[in-house]
Order: C-alpha cells, then sequence, then structure tokens
C-alpha cells in the first residue's frame, strides 16, 4: 500500500529521485569492477583506505562550513561525546570491518560474487531486527529468506574455486558489520541530530582512516603508480562522494525500502560490467540466482515494511 503522504510528493520529484537512485545503483555496480582492477596495484587494505580516506578529506571541508538549519541539527563542532562515539561505530562497522573484509576477498572473487554476496545484507538485519527489537518475521519474510536462499544456491551451485571459500567466509563477517552498520545508522539518521553530510563524511575518516592504519602495518607502503592513483581518485570522487550525495539525496523523497529496491539491482550490474571490462563470464543458472535473489530481498525488505519495522537506510558499495 503506498503511503498518503507519498501523494504529496510531485511526480517530478520522484522521477528525479528514482533517476538519483538509479545512477546510484550504476555506481556502485561499476566499484566491484574497479576494485578488481585496482587490486593489480594496490594492495587491498591500501586501497580500501586510500579510497575512504580519500573521499573523507572530498567531503570534509563541506562538514566545516555548513551549520545548523533553525537549531535543528547542531554544527560538527557542537556534537555530543555520545553521537562521536556512534559516528566512530558507523566508521568502523562500515568502512574498516566492511568493506576491509569485501576488498580482501575480491582478491579471491569474482566482481559479480563480490556484489551478489554484498545484496545479502538485509538477511542478517532481518534477524538482527528479530534479536534487538523481539519483532517475529512476517510470512511475505520468511518466504522471501527462502527464497533468497534458493537465489544464493543456484548462484554457487557450479562450485567454487581454490580460495573462494575462505573468501566468502572472510566477507560474510563484513555482512554482519554491515548490518550493525545499517541498523546504527538508520538510528543516528532518524534522530536528526546529525547533519547528513557529517553522517556521511565523519564514518569515512574514522573507518577509512582506521584501514589506511593497518594496511601500513600489515601491507608495507604501497608502491605508486598512475593507473593505481587514477582509480583510487574514480572510487573515492564518483563511487564514494558523489555516490553517497546522491544516496542521500534521493532518501529525501524515496522512503528506504524504495531505494534498497533499486540498490538490489547492482548484481546484475555488476556482472554486466564485469564481462565487458574483465572477461568475467558466468553460466546460465548464475544468471537464474541473481535474478531470485534480488525478489527474495526485495521480498524481505517488503515484508518488514508492511509489519512497520524499522527502515534501514543502509549505504554501501
Amino acid at each position: 500500500m503506498i503511503r498518503d503522504s507519498q501523494f504529496a510528493v510531485p511526480n517530478s520529484s520522484r522521477l528525479r529521485a528514482v533517476g538519483a537512485g538509479l545512477l546510484v545503483c550504476v555506481i556502485w555496480a561499476s566499484s566491484f569492477v574497479f576494485v578488481k582492477m585496482g587490486l593489480v596495484y594496490l594492495k587491498p587494505l591500501t586501497l580500501a583506505g586510500l579510497r575512504y580516506f580519500t573521499a573523507f578529506l572530498l567531503l570534509l571541508p563541506l562538514t566545516a562550513r555548513r551549520g545548523g538549519r533553525g537549531g535543528e541539527t547542531p554544527p560538527l563542532r557542537d556534537l555530543s561525546a555520545g553521537y562521536w562515539g556512534r559516528l566512530f561505530l558507523i566508521g568502523l562497522c562500515a568502512y574498516t570491518i566492511g568493506n576491509g573484509t569485501l576488498f580482501w576477498g575480491l582478491q579471491y572473487l569474482s566482481a559479480t560474487t563480490g556484489s551478489f554476496l554484498l545484496t545479502l545484507v538485509p538477511i542478517p538485519i532481518f534477524f538482527l531486527a528479530i534479536l534487538r527489537l523481539k519483532e517475529m518475521p512476517t510470512w511475505w519474510q520468511v518466504v522471501g529468506l527462502l527464497v533468497t536462499l534458493g537465489g544464493g544456491w543456484l548462484f554457487f551451485s557450479p562450485g567454487m574455486g581454490g580460495g573462494e571459500p575462505l573468501a566468502v567466509a572472510v566477507v560474510g563477517i563484513g555482512l554482519l558489520a554491515f548490518a550493525v552498520f545499517g541498523i546504527l545508522g538508520r538510528e543516528v539518521a532518524k534522530a536528526q541530530q546529525v547533519q547528513t553530510v557529517i553522517l556521511t563524511a565523519i564514518p569515512l575518516g574514522f573507518g577509512g582512516g582506521l584501514v589506511l592504519l593497518l594496511a601500513l602495518v600489515i601491507e608495507g607502503m604501497p608502491c605508486f603508480s598512475l593507473a593505481g592513483l587514477g582509480i583510487v581518485l574514480l572510487l573515492a570522487t564518483i563511487n564514494t562522494a558523489l555516490a553517497y550525495l546522491l544516496y542521500n539525496h534521493a532518501l529525501r523523497t524515496l522512503t528506504a525500502l524504495e531505494m534498497n529496491v533499486l540498490l538490489n539491482l547492482s548484481p546484475l550490474g555488476t556482472a554486466t560490467l564485469a564481462a565487458l571490462l574483465l572477461r568475467e563470464q558466468m553460466v546460465t543458472v548464475q544468471w537464474i540466482g541473481i535474478v531470485v535473489l534480488i525478489l527474495g530481498v526485495s521480498v524481505v525488505q517488503w515484508g518488514g515494511r508492511r509489519a512497520g519495522e524499522m527502515e534501514t537506510g543502509e549505504t554501501y558499495g
């Protein structure tokens, strides 16, 4: 059922928001392909740290000059210690653990597999909502979960190559971190005590900075090349800073459910780009698995929406 408040939104505004959402989907679908290309020149933690900390530096001037509007949201310097702690946890979960494990796993996984796995994030959120909110799932959510598991089985039914099982397990840890990030980020956003640009930029600084420090300790000083720096700048400017700003702008008009359904299309975009740019090929059953997964995850989110559960505007890519 469409909420009555949605009728108050002009059609042109909704079309622009949907267009922005689809653009974000395309940009984030390409992230996995560009990360795979970047891993040729840089080690995974180094690539992740440079991407997210550079994006933080790009967004930092916006946080410095934007104050609260009419006293509704405090400027950066007036944030309480509690909110600084939450922003640190968001950055730790989203970028240090979540994307750190994803970048590491992409050494062994195809770009499409990485995108496919990331689409599963609503599933741990589904279980965390049961544990945290003590809310039982609807029948629609149970059906959606079973459909999603079926899609995963189809996708991996051709088997996995060497190193892939370990990589999937490591990325699985990251999925749990992304789920916590989604809930924490939504709680902060709903409180409306932190400006959107601050909620976007400061976790990037915390999480990206931590990954960069870990990279220096574990991987050592990077050997930079012009191609590697170009990929880092592309990922930081377009796939991170611009994409997150577009995402948050679209959420002013679209519900979190609508936005997440659009983002669920990312594996199809990644698979297409990976076939063109990386020569990654999939068999027919894997394409079917992706479509089944998209349907299943969308049903899980739709069922949660109908039950009145928390909207999770998780962002990643």
